[in-house]
């Protein structure tokens, strides 16, 4: 019966779906994803910080536990800080805070945002135009960490890295985590971070599967190429660098 059902949305449903959403834009089509382990349906720790956190991300429940696991692997083999960069109303950051502070006690969490919105958007993005997500303050951030009992946890605001790149200088990282939409943001994120990103460490870009952030899918396909790095397209939407050894520069 499962097996009926699973047929008849896959040859139906699911192209109906792809018609709708994407058109006939190339590259892009409706997934459906049959799970079959589920691990986030039974950690604990994982599900008591999700509980606390998903009123104030907009990142689903598969990809919040994949920054989960990455931060808990990035603290077994690599030294260095973390950071994020484009925290929204702080949901993911505080989740990847509460898993660093369970294993690296003593390491900070740097969370970056603008707190008024998108920035950089260009002609390399289809849908945003800037501004988009300033619903959001430092306060409610700075309210959930609190209420976390988070401590290792520095919020920065402003465009990073122009802003506040020097709030950070002289550190280097194991992980980062990139939501920031557009392109241009993406580019410059990226190429701040590697070079300080200690071999082993990992850049998440949330945004690289999804059809609205075409730009960020556009960069992170543009340093595919690139020496010294690992990327990994995740169905979930994610696309995971991994630093396998030193490079000269990013593009």
């Amino acid at each position: 019966m499962i097996r009926t059902l699973y047929r008849v949305f896959n040859s139906y449903l699911l192209p109906l779906s792809q018609k709708i959403v994407y058109g006939d834009r190339p590259g892009f089509e409706s997934l459906l994803l049959v799970f079959r382990y589920a691990p986030w349906r039974t950690d604990r720790e994982f599900l008591d910080t999700y509980g606390k956190i998903k009123d104030f991300t907009m990142v689903d429940i598969y990809r919040c536990h994949e920054l989960w696991q990455l931060v808990g692997e990035t603290c077994k083999h690599t030294s260095g800080d973390l950071i994020e960069v484009g925290v929204w109303r702080g949901g993911t950051g505080a989740l990847i805070a509460k898993r660093a502070s369970m294993s690296i006690p003593g390491q900070t969490v740097f969370l970056c945002d603008t707190f008024s919105g998108v920035v950089k958007a260009g002609k390399e993005d289809s849908k945003y135009k800037g501004g988009e997500h300033q619903d959001t303050t430092e306060k409610i951030v700075e309210g959930l960490l609190t209420r976390m009992e988070l401590s290792n946890v520095k919020v920065l605001r402003g465009v990073f890295p122009e802003d506040t790149q020097s709030l950070v200088e002289g550190r280097t990282f194991r992980f980062c985590h990139i939501d920031v939409d557009v392109f241009n943001s993406a580019r410059d994120v990226f190429q701040w971070i590697w070079n300080r990103l200690e071999v082993g460490g990992i850049v998440v870009f949330d945004d690289y599967g999804f059809g609205q952030c075409d730009g960020v899918m556009k960069y992170v396909n543009s340093i595919r190429a690139m020496d010294g790095a690992m990327t990994v397209y995740n169905l979930n939407g994610h696309a995971i660098v991994v630093k396998t050894g030193p490079v000269s520069g990013t593009k």
